[in-house]
């Protein structure tokens, strides 16, 4: 979560500090600025024409698979924008709107015991979700909620960020942001392990399915912009959650009396990404086509191309 505020200041080395803090928090090598500047300038471009005739408050939606970049991306035009622009920003993740670890076990008790781990469509609060977006564009003084993944629970108290005042730009991503439900013959047949052995009736996945066709197409319709991070296959997730895990596990290294009970092992991983092939699969295949930016990447997460689709909102 980014909520970022200020005005550009430039460091001895032309290097503006926000920019430079972006790489350092991210712990990226400084020519990831020249790389992001070739691919992204498209979406920075974008905003500055629209904000030139309508300062009306723009929201971008990223989606992309585990580990495809969606949060890095976020944190830079965030950064980007508020630097050139002077303007205020907010990053949301679909990751903080989880719904709580008691929220869950209760759907675990009622509907299916998968639906104790967070991750698919119907473990998010929409609702929550939705005012949030409403009280930033409104301007109001509006609660902007985080998960702990270590703790597998929601942030709550003194803890909570409160954003102050109007909002320029509003940037979230989610691994299913804008993700489409399947038919009911597209959910018939297990897809792997887990839903063989966990789901075999297919209870979970028409929950899961029933969710995303209800209030998370409103939730999704509120954004002007649809950005793809598009995974070359569902393979290369597997290296990339894991890569996150071990980056969440060394940053926790330093963080004093927090707790490291939420984080996996390598072959809990690989079941635990089961949780999210149906819906990244079902993306892969027919969101390509209505994403307004299209990024594809190689199996080491380098953009290979980029490609504009229908509705290019200025």
């Amino acid at each position: 979560m980014l909520v970022l505020n200020f005005p550009a200041i430039i460091s001895t080395d032309q290097t503006p500090v926000a920019v430079q803090d972006f790489i350092n928090r991210n712990k990226l090598p400084q020519a990831y600025l020249q790389s992001a500047q070739r691919w992204f300038e498209p979406l920075l471009q974008q905003f500055a024409d629209r904000y030139a005739v309508d300062t009306s408050t723009q929201i971008m939606g990223i989606n992309g698979s585990q580990g495809s970049g969606k949060s890095t991306l976020a944190d830079y035009l965030c950064t980007m924008i508020t630097d050139r622009h002077a303007v205020s920003t907010v990053a949301l993740s679909m990751d903080d709107f989880y719904l709580t670890k008691a929220e869950r076990l209760a759907l675990a008790d009622t509907v299916h015991p998968l639906l104790a781990t967070r991750g698919v469509p119907g473990t998010h609060d929409i609702d929550l979700f939705i005012n949030t977006i409403d009280g930033l564009k409104a301007g109001a003084d509006t609660a902007i909620p985080r998960f702990d993944k270590a703790a597998d629970d929601r942030v709550s108290g003194d803890k909570v960020e409160i954003h102050h005042g109007p909002v320029d730009l509003i940037v979230i991503e989610g691994w299913c942001w804008g993700a489409k439900p399947q038919s009911e013959s597209e959910l018939q047949q297990p897809i792997n392990t887990l839903e063989s052995m966990e789901d075999p009736h297919g209870h979970w996945r028409q929950y899961i399915n029933q969710s995303l066709a209800g209030n998370y197409q409103q939730l999704f319709a509120m954004v002007d912009q649809l950005i793809m991070l598009q995974a070359p296959s569902f393979d290369a997730v597997y290296n990339w959650r894991l890569e996150q895990e071990t980056k969440l596990m060394e940053r926790l290294k330093t963080t004093e009396n927090s707790t490291k009970s939420g984080l996996m092992s390598a072959q809990q991983i690989r079941e635990f990404i089961q949780y999210f092939q149906r819906i990244t699969e079902h993306s892969l295949r027919e969101m390509p086509a209505r994403a307004q930016h299209l990024y594809q990447l190689d199996r080491q997460r380098n953009i290979i191309a980029h490609r504009t689709g229908p509705n290019i909102q200025q």
